[in-house]
């Protein structure tokens, strides 16, 4: 269905495919991997039609639809749910069409309009969109939410939900877990497994690819080739090939030494010239295998902490949350140095609530947390990376968040620090801002382990991380001496750190009696348990509606409690999703000119540090918006 013949494919001046050959057949699901930067999303850029091969062919069937997430979610006053069936582009195609009959006043042609709308599923469209939304961790109480009301990454799953809402011969997925919580990827890995269509799936999620695809395109110094089977049987194939590769380059290596001794011994000789001349032949037929060259390696290490004392926090009877609303409750839990701990729980449960709580970042509104004067964590999340200083440096940045000890550092310990998490060269001087999202992840982790912590506190921190960078990752963390608290949707890295969970569920965060396995089935049940109590509550109301005149009054009592209490909340979110805007732009503006050379020549010092000290003022109200927004999020998510 989908054939590249010698395809060579460039982003920039330097080629990232050179003369590939596929082709993808109707119902294939395919993987493709690859380091960050090899082209796995130039590569879906020519399928979607947005880039030309520029040598080779490219070429698909005519009319087939193509489905791919926008990377761009609109800022729009849309209700999540229209936004969602906006993607059946038949479906308003046909409700288009019904409107326009209806205002010709055209009966026939509106009654066969109707007709056909059962056949697209116009009566089912909404329901089918709240179950995508449902599935990808939205509250069903938030689908009729504005789109903008919601966080980027909210909106991202809208917009996955959207593409997988469209009618489609071919669905792109370009990192789609990127964004979810654990529970998110197991539904949406069901979803792919059941799909019929074509799937090129970019991931980095080896259970993931491994339940969805059975064949893997692999980009490899600018090549691209084709393996059978899941990503698990990939390694074992890519291995196999290494070794034979290798070893046959070894032989060719001694049979051309051979040779080239022949010639060098006997050339001048006038009886064996002819077998020397034979042997030069010979030498310049023999076939030259290419080994199989290895991408730079990560070396990750965590420091030794200074200390490790026992235990480094307990919490004893502990309630979070926000203001008056409790997220979580009778929170009970000690940590010790040699802890490896997952934590478990659906989207708004208070997984990073419980994270703030353990990382001082969140005073308790009861109870007591009792932290270790020795304790030094350090806290990996989206934020941190986004704390990063746009118009700063690698280099720089390390210097300014890497704790007490940069004062000690030599210059070429800093960069050796930075080389370990690939920054080499003069990439320590280049602008953060031109960093990718997984060199931005790498350089906050560089960070972090430089302070030394004794216990890491790692929310979703393999988000842009390649399969090398995260394996390097783990092994990191099976050598660290502290503890170790993560929330994470990969489970091959839940699985290879962590020796027990705790799950976030209904306000409490207790010890999870099982594995990975056993917690996708209980996800399962709690699911079925809930659309249970749902219909139970839905009828018990509908009884008590018709017998009770005061329960009605006393129903709408509390829900009008319930909006007095949360309007001022939403009020003031609101405010900050319409200040955000402002802000982030103003921020963009003071980079691009501090980014550029002519700005340093057309301006006074003064008048550069006025525009430096904004940016740095702009910085900040950011996080604090953002992390207040969050705040705000997470209550109203709850309530």
């Amino acid at each position: 269905m989908l054939n590249l013949r010698n395809v060579r494919l460039r982003r920039g001046a330097e080629p990232l495919l050179e003369d590939a050959t596929t082709s993808i057949f109707r119902g294939d699901k395919v993987g493709i991997v690859g380091r960050n930067g090899s082209g796995k999303s130039t590569l879906l850029a020519l399928i979607r039609g947005e880039l030309t091969a520029d040598a080779g062919d490219y070429d698909a069937p005519a009319n087939l639809a193509i489905a791919s997430v926008a990377q761009h979610v609109p800022d729009t006053e849309r209700s999540v749910v229209d936004f969602v069936i906006d993607g059946d582009i038949e479906l308003r195609a046909q409700e288009a069409a019904i409107e326009a009959a209806r205002a010709a006043h055209d009966g026939s042609r509106e009654a066969q309009l109707l007709s056909e709308l059962d056949s697209l599923g116009g009566y089912t469209a909404r329901s089918r969109a709240a179950s995508l939304l449902d599935g990808l961790g939205f509250n069903p109480t938030d689908i009729d939410r504005p789109v903008n009301s919601f966080s980027g990454g909210l909106r991202m799953r809208a917009a996955l939900a959207s593409t997988l809402m469209r009618r489609s011969d071919v669905l792109l997925l370009d990192e789609p877990t990127n964004h979810l919580d654990l529970d998110a990827v197991l539904w949406l890995e069901n979803w792919l497994k059941a799909w019929t269509g074509t799937l090129l799936l970019v991931s980095h999620d080896r259970e993931f690819l491994d339940a969805i695809v059975g064949r893997i395109l692999h980009i490899q110094q600018r090549r691209l080739t084709s393996w059978s089977g899941n990503y698990s049987s990939f390694e074992t194939q890519y291995a196999a090939s290494r070794a034979m590769a290798s070893a046959e380059a070894d032989k060719q290596r001694r049979q051309a030494e051979h040779l080239r001794a022949f010639i060098a011994r006997f050339k001048a000789k006038a009886s064996k010239a002819r077998q020397a001349q034979s042997r030069v032949k010979w030498l310049e037929r023999l076939p030259t295998i290419i080994e199989q060259q290895e991408d730079e390696s990560f070396e990750w290490q965590f420091r030794e902490p200074r200390k490790l004392p026992r235990p480094l926090i307990t919490l004893e009877d502990v309630a979070a949350g926000y203001g008056e609303r409790r997220v979580l409750d009778r929170l009970r839990m000690s940590l010790g140095p040699d802890e490896r701990l997952g934590i478990l729980g659906r989207n708004g449960a208070g997984k990073s609530t419980l994270m703030r709580v353990l990382a001082d970042e969140l005073a308790p509104l009861a109870g007591t947390v009792t932290a270790s004067p020795d304790m030094e964590s350090g806290f990996f999340a989206q934020l941190e990376v986004d704390q990063l200083d746009g118009s700063s440096t690698a280099l720089a940045e390390l210097i300014r968040r890497g704790g007490s000890d940069m004062a000690q550092w030599s210059d070429q310990q800093r960069r050796n620090h930075l080389g370990q998490f690939g920054f080499r060269g003069d990439r320590v001087f280049e602008p953060v801002k031109q960093f990718s999202g997984g060199e931005r992840a790498r350089l906050s982790l560089a960070i972090l382990v430089a302070r030394r912590p004794n216990v890491l506190l790692l929310d979703e921190p393999t988000n842009h991380l390649d399969f090398d960078m995260r394996n390097s990752l783990l092994l990191a963390l099976q050598e660290f001496a502290g503890a170790v608290v993560v929330v994470s949707h990969d489970r091959s890295l839940l699985r290879g750190i962590c020796d027990r969970f705790i799950l976030v569920a209904d306000g409490r965060a207790t010890e999870f009696d099982g594995d990975l396995d056993d917690y996708a089935r209980w996800l399962a049940e709690d699911g079925r348990r809930n659309s249970a109590a749902a219909g139970g509550t839905a009828g018990d109301a509908a009884r008590g509606s018709a017998a009770s005149p005061a329960a009605r009054r006393d129903a709408k009592r509390l829900e009008a409690e319930a909006r007095n209490r949360l309007s001022p909340l939403r009020a003031e979110l609101r405010r900050i999703d319409a200040e955000l805007p402002r802000l982030t732009a103003r921020r963009g503006e003071l980079e691009r000119q501090l980014g550029d050379p002519s700005f340093y020549q057309n301006m006074s010092v003064q008048q550069q540090l006025s525009l430096s000290r904004e940016h740095a003022d702009l910085e900040r109200e950011i996080d604090a918006q953002e992390t207040r927004w969050l705040e705000l999020s997470e209550q109203l998510g709850t309530s």
